[in-house]
This record gives C-alpha cells, structure tokens and sequence, in this order.
C-alpha cells in the first residue's frame, strides 16, 4: 500500500494513504452484501432482496459511506504495522468525509489523509553538568523531646480537678448552645450538645471559645462572644459573630507518667529510656538525610526536565490524567468509599482539568529520566532485582502479591537509583538552609467532600464549633481489597464521557452494526451511516488503548 508521511506538531504523524482498487471494491461488496442480509423490505425474506433493490432502497450514497469506515480503519492498520509506526491513537481525517464520499469509486484507487499520535521523541540539550539548589533537612535533637512529650500525653490520666477554676490544657465538661447573632439571630445548626467534652488548648476551636471557658468555675453559666473565621469551611458561618452559652459542668487534668525505664517499657520495645532515645534520635537523622537526598533529586530532575525538547501527544497526557484520577478512585476505594457514587461524571471531567498540567509534568519527568538512561546505557542485571524482590517478599510474608508487578517495580525503581546516582556525580547540587527555597504549591486533584456534595450541614456538634473539622466521609460496607479497588476505579473513569477522541469511539462492531440497522430502517439508513462517521461523538467514548477504529475529519468535527 502506498503511503506519504508528513511529521505534524504535537507529536503526529500525517499520513496520506492510497488504497488500492482491489480493496475499494472488496469493501463495498462486502458491505453490500451486508445490507442485503439484514434488509427487512415487505414482499422479501430476510436475506433473498435482490441487489438492485436493495440499492434502490438505501442509496449507494450510505452504502459508500459504510464501506468507507470499513477502508479507513482496515487500512490505517495495515499502514501501521507496514511501516513500523509505533502509534498511539486519536486519528483524525484530514480532509472532508463527504469528500471521500463523492470521490469513492469502488474499483477504482482511494486516497484518505488523515493523521495520528505517535510516540514523542525525546531530546535532552544537556544533561551532564548540571547546576541546582536544594534545601538540606538538618537533624534537629529537640524533636526526640517533643515526641517523648506527645508519647506521655497520650498516656496521661485523667484526675478531677477541685478548688480552681479552669486551666489552660484542662479538661472541661460543658453544656453550650449557640446562636448567630447581628441583625437576624438564629440558632447554628448542630451548634449545642450536653456533656461535651473540650481539652482547653489554644486553636482547637474557633477563636475566642476556649478563651472564654478558662478561668470558669464548675457549675458556672457564661456567655462567650466570639466570631467565626472568613476562611471557616461553612460558608454561611464564615465572619459570622456567634454567642455560646456555655455551663461548665466537671473538670479534669492530665496527670503525665514518669519520664524513666519503665515509660520505655510500657510504650516500646526497649528495655531503657537511653535505649529508645538512642532509637529516636536514629529514626530522625534518618529520616532528614532521607529528605535532604529527595530534594537533591528534585532539584536535580527539575534542571534535567528544563533541557528536556519533546513535544507530547494529546493521547499520552490523557492516559496519564486518566492513570491519576484511577490511582486516586482506587485509594477511595480501598478505604470503603462508594466512588461510582462520588465519582460522576461532572466530578471526573473536573478531575482531568485539575491534573492536566501534574500529568503533563510527570510525563516529562519520566521522559528525562528515561533519555539519561538510554544515552548512558543504564541497566540493572536479573540478579539485583531478584535479591530486591526477595527481600521485599520476606518482609510482605503472608500477604497477597502481584510479583510481576513487584518485579517491574522494583526494577523500576533500581534504574532510577542509577540514574540519579550518575546525575549527582556529574552535576553540582548546591545545599540550602531550610525554608530558603520557595517551592510552587501542587495542584490539588483529588476530590473533597465539598466537591462530592452539595449540602454544608455540619455532621456533628463538633464540626459546627471545631475549626478545620471535617465531616466522616459516606462509607462502603466493606472496604474493597486492592484488587476489587483496581477493577472498580478503572470502570469509573472508563465509563465517564470523557472528551475522547474519535479514534476510540468508532469500532467495527459499530460499522456492522450501521448496515444493520440501515437495513432496517431504510428511511434513516444514509444518514445513519453517514452520521457514524462523521460524528462519532455521539458514541460512547473506549478506552485510551484501542487502535482500531475510524478516525474523524477535522472539518467535520468544525
């Protein structure tokens, strides 16, 4: 078969296809023969029309016009696999269907135009010698304290508290109902409850509640006035003034352990209080030479990524969103979340806009690291990651795993290691103070509970009062395994109407399908399929990986 190609913008490939007579003719006999086995006419059985009237009947002009889906697809195919082009999808016809239409001569040669996405070359100016900055994550001793501290509050006691009144950091036990004051006072929906019990510590609430109850006495009734925040997450209590009648009822104090050996024993594994100090003190000098070695790679994969040349097809960013929003689906769902119902298909289109631009980024990055290791041959031999899957199974031992994924992963994540290991010995990376570097804030993509419903009724008494608080999301029975999770979140965003391309919502059963019901319906037969080729956006979108389909023309889609 004869073809042209013409490298487009974007990463696509133009082609200009000449199909041979032989084939234009084989295609429209054999989807006339398809009409006239599903012609339903009066005064004929079903499969014994004669042809002529089967021609009289539904026109060659949609006889032609189906033959030609059938051209288009079985050609771009046979190009494909031709050629060797390593094709991603999203054909497009370039020139006009009804074009095609008027100039298909069964017998005679058929040249179709159209164009596709291929995968992106990839060009990196420079990659040696490098130059970045990243924060450096010092240890810092006192944290060991701080933990110490947060490990004895957790393991106070609670003792009533006599003959004083109320203390910051105590207890207290209230009765309180609360109204909106200003020009319409009303109460505040879940704004009262009895028995409730309040640590008094500074911005758990909102400003001015905790204040209000310190110093109060138990069995005294007073009045706090305070304000809710502008940012307050119900929207009609945010710069509300408020008045709380408040009645404290009982107070405690926390009575903390003995910092010693035997609070080591009875929260660790150590036998001494030096012993899990020791431990402490490791895990955090750890954990910040951890941090310090992932903003060196940051940085340096930013001043990578910046001499990265490609231009990137619109097929590959759209299964990169798509991979996201299922990853996220997929840990709601794991979580017990019902996401076929807070995943509509308003929320997921949202979703698509939100991350494009992550998606875009991550794409990017994986394409400048993959270049590195192609122009410096980085590899990792069966043994290394055999030892790493090995180990990471001894230590997953009794739980499900997928090992070819494990294995991929692993291997995935040594090459990487390489890859950066090569990058910091031919680049200089230089170390900041913390805080010195102003980092862009990531794009938030995953949905909230604002996002997933539309009511701001506070859940609970507490979410009325407690600022930042948020209501328990709708839960599942049963929290779906991983694998159920993977099943369901992947029908979720495959069954959205996402804006997919024309390539993917085309098919051959929808072409049998076309002579079909044109057989039967002749009153609507040509523009039928007519319609299923020039605006396959009525059809359901397919998944991103499908190939074989019947690409839309440009000037129709306009």
């Amino acid at each position: 078969m004869k073809v042209t190609q013409e490298k487009l913008p974007a990463s696509r490939l133009g082609l200009e296809i000449e199909i041979p007579s032989e084939s234009t003719s084989q295609a429209y006999e054999k989807t006339l023969q398809q009409f006239i086995r599903n012609a339903n006419i009066p005064g004929f059985r079903k499969g014994k029309v004669p042809r002529q009237v089967v021609l009289q009947r539904y026109g060659i002009r949609s006889i032609k016009a189906t033959a030609i889906e059938e051209l288009i697809e079985d050609s771009l195919r046979q190009v494909l696999e031709q050629e060797k082009i390593d094709a991603l999808g999203n054909a497009e016809l370039r020139s006009s269907l009804e074009e095609l239409v008027e100039q298909y001569e069964p017998g005679k040669p058929l040249t179709v135009s159209l164009s596709i996405d291929v995968a992106p070359t990839a060009k990196l100016v420079n990659y040696k010698g490098l130059t970045a900055q990243a924060e450096e994550i010092l240890y810092k001793p006192e944290r060991v304290d701080e933990v110490l501290e947060s490990y004895r509050e957790r393991s106070a006691t609670r003792v009533p508290v006599e003959g004083r009144p109320a203390k910051e950091q105590d207890i207290a036990v209230i009765d309180f109902s609360g109204q909106i004051t200003g020009d319409e006072p009303k109460e505040i929906p879940g704004g009262s409850a009895t028995d409730f019990e309040v640590e008094l510590s500074e911005g758990r609430f909102i400003p001015g509640f905790v204040e209000g109850i310190i110093g109060m006495s138990v069995g005294e009734t007073k009045e706090i006035e305070t304000t809710f925040p502008e940012d307050y997450s119900q929207a009609d209590l945010a710069g509300q003034p408020a008045v709380f009648t408040v009645t404290l009822k009982d107070l405690k104090e926390k009575e903390l352990p003995e910092l010693d050996d035997d609070f080591a024993q009875d929260i660790s594994e150590f036998e001494t209080l030096a012993e899990l100090r020791e431990s402490l003190e490791k895990r955090f000098q750890d954990e910040a030479n951890d941090k310090t070695k992932a903003n060196k790679q940051e940085a340096l994969l930013e001043a990578l990524v910046a001499n990265l040349e490609v231009e990137l097809p619109e097929t590959l960013i759209r299964r990169e969103v798509d991979h996201m929003i299922t990853q996220t689906a997929m840990r709601f769902a794991e979580q017990g979340m019902d996401i076929k119902q807070m995943f509509t298909p308003e929320m997921v289109n949202m979703m698509r806009e939100r991350s494009r631009p992550e998606a875009i980024a991550r794409l990017r990055r994986t394409m400048a690291l993959g270049e590195v290791a192609k122009q410096e041959s980085i590899t990792v031999d069966a043994a290394e990651v055999e030892a790493k899957v090995k180990e990471v199974l001894d230590d997953l031992e009794g739980r499900s795993v997928d090992r070819d994924r494990l294995r991929e992963v692993i291997e995935e994540d040594l090459i990487r290691d390489k890859i950066f290991e090569f990058l910091e010995a031919n680049s200089t990376v230089e170390l900041v103070p913390e805080g010195t570097l102003v980092k862009e804030e990531p794009v938030e993509m995953e949905p909230t509970q604002d996002d997933a419903t539309d009511t701001a009724t506070p859940s609970s008494t507490e979410d009325a009062v407690e600022v930042g608080a948020e209501p328990e999301p709708a839960l599942a029975e049963e929290p779906a395994s991983p694998e159920a999770a993977v099943e369901v979140a992947a029908e979720v965003v495959a069954e959205v109407d996402a804006p997919a391309t024309p390539a993917e919502k085309t098919s051959k059963s929808t072409r049998s399908k076309s002579a079909k019901s044109a057989a039967e319906s002749p009153e609507s037969a040509e523009s039928e399929a007519i319609a299923e080729v020039e605006a396959p956006e009525e059809a359901a979108a397919k998944p991103a990986a499908r190939k074989r389909s019947t690409p839309k023309s440009k000037k129709d889609e306009a």
